[in-house]
């Protein structure tokens, strides 16, 4: 059995404590509550229990992440983990969430789907689902709490076949995004199916926020009200795959407008079925800076909310920026190589 670690790095407000009995729900577990003696985290279940301060940072968990990265990239190698994060005002706790997870994620953790449960000031994050549930607001936050523990402690294991899709609105002459991905395929495509599906350039209707019932209709069709290629290829390739690669150049720090609608409109299949057992993968090039903001924004939209589940190092990020200087990075070849083989590893 995988050892349970709870990080608490600061005394818990009186919600989150019962944040942390709802997910923990009788296991056993060690409490890690600062960076001096702070044990071996490989292979662990982890659960972060984190209180934010007014400007929305937890000092002494920031101690015990940097001492993480000291120890080196897979300090959390085989480790799997969830975060619970309350806030005594309206921000902060997405953002704080999607730092810990990508931080973490680069030092070889895994987040299953949904791995993060926010609690702001007034909880009115969960006003949309008080619909759905019809409990007061805290109760909805605490079985929420619930839910999570059992899917980080779960031990259920998914069908995965080999088949990638790889979503991407590239210009394959031009595009370094596009020339780093060639360069990883070339390792990977005698070992499994590749589907390549281009999302054009700026052809894309985005969500227009249809009504829930609107959305459920379609959906439960594997359909969107809007059609398109978002429903005649992405759909069928995302059902049809165990993997989503995600081929995302920097421009302005942030992701290009088609695979952002196209994101958006993963809700009307989402209706329809979870993507707890899919994985995604990312290659990120940027121009100058930020390929780190690219990452969160991933993780925000695809883990924490679609429920795609993060492999460890789920992203390989590079600077470049005239057309064809990707290969001109130091040892890109080698890098890319490296990843596939990761990629291959963890599908």
């Amino acid at each position: 059995m995988r050892p349970f670690t709870l990080i608490l790095p600061s005394q818990p407000s009186s919600l989150l404590q019962k944040m942390i009995d709802r997910a923990v729900s009788g296991q056993e577990f060690n409490i890690v509550s600062s960076d001096e003696n702070l044990p071996d985290l490989k292979g662990h279940n982890i659960l972060f229990a984190v209180e934010l301060n007014s400007i929305g940072i937890n000092p002494k968990l920031n101690r015990i992440l940097e001492e993480l990265v000291k120890r080196g990239k897979s300090s959390l190698e085989n480790a799997r983990a969830s975060i619970l994060i309350h806030s005594g005002f309206d921000n902060f706790t997405k953002t704080a969430a999607q730092d810990i997870v990508f931080i973490a994620n680069q030092l070889g953790c895994t987040f299953p789907g949904r791995p993060v449960i926010e609690a702001n000031q007034n909880l009115d994050n969960y006003i949309p689902l008080k619909k759905i549930y019809d409990l007061p607001l805290e109760e909805i936050c605490l079985q929420k709490s619930e839910e999570l523990g059992r899917r980080l402690l779960s031990t259920q294991k998914y069908f995965r076949n080999r088949t990638i899709t790889v979503l991407h609105s590239s210009n394959k002459g031009t595009s370094n995004t596009y020339s780093l991905w060639e360069m990883i395929k070339e390792h990977l495509q005698e070992k499994v199916q590749i589907n390549e599906v281009y999302l054009g350039n700026g052809t894309i209707t985005d969500c227009r926020g249809c009504s829930y019932k609107t959305c459920k209709y379609f959906g439960k069709q594997a359909k969107c009200y809007y059609g398109g290629v978002v429903v005649e290829e992405v759909y069928p390739a995302i059902q049809d795959s165990s993997t989503i690669m995600l081929l995302c150049p920097n421009y302005n720090d942030m992701i290009t407008a088609n695979i952002v609608a196209t994101i958006n409109r993963l809700t009307a299949l989402f209706r329809k079925t979870k993507f707890y057992d899919k994985k995604i993968f990312a290659v990120i090039v940027s121009g100058y800076s930020g390929g780190d903001a690219l990452a969160k924004q991933l993780i925000s939209s695809l883990n924490m909310n679609k429920t795609f589940e993060l492999p460890p190092e789920f992203s390989i990020m590079a600077t470049a920026n005239d057309p064809g200087s990707i290969n001109n990075v130091p040892n890109i070849r080698d890098k890319a190589k490296a990843f596939a083989n990761h990629i291959l590893e963890n599908i």
